[in-house]
């Protein structure tokens, strides 16, 4: 008989939770018409960020690309001229591609880099019917040409870019 009392009580008390929780207001979000904030250490969608001037920080030197532990990132570096300018260093990528069905999201890229150039961003909407659209090229990535700058390739002066990394004035941190 107490069994049958016990269950009856674990039941009440079940039931008790299931109404407390009905006279709560809901905490639905409206996706997509409303997007609930991230976290400021949240990583999402990769971008190739650009100096002021418009040309590329990315310098092709692969290190992004060897640091990857789901080897998701693929670099192909091409040499610069100064009739056909993308970066200031000596090499840039011509090639720069990221597989987002095997990328992890670690961020170890974003650290890797010595230019500052990829940086994963609060962007969460990635979404691919198709394979192929899940690899992120170069186009996809880089971020748009700043007001004040051209675009790549720059034809620039002779000597101006002989530094492999050259020294430039400090921007201020890039925001999405």
């Amino acid at each position: 008989m107490s069994k049958v009392l016990n269950d009856i009580k674990a039941i009440g008390k079940g039931l008790a939770t299931t109404f407390r929780s009905m006279l709560e207001p809901p905490v639905t979000v409206q996706y997509p018409e409303q997007k609930r904030p991230v976290s400021k250490r949240y990583r999402g969608r990769h971008v190739l960020r650009r100096y002021e001037n418009g040309l590329e920080r990315c310098i092709g030197c692969s290190l992004c690309a060897a640091a990857c532990p789901a080897d998701a990132i693929f670099v192909e570096a091409a040499e610069n001229t100064d009739e056909e300018r993308y970066s200031p260093g000596e090499r840039y990528a011509a090639v720069y591609e990221i597989n987002y069905l095997r990328c992890i999201f670690c961020g170890y890229c974003e650290e890797a880099c010595p230019t500052q150039a990829i940086v994963l961003t609060d962007q969460y909407e990635l979404s691919f019917t198709d394979r192929r659209d899940a690899i992120y090229t170069k186009e996809r990535l880089l971020e748009p040409v700043p007001a004040d700058g051209k675009p790549t390739p720059q034809k620039t002066p002779p000597g101006v870019f002989v530094k492999p990394i050259p020294e430039m004035p400090d921007f201020p941190e890039w925001k999405p």
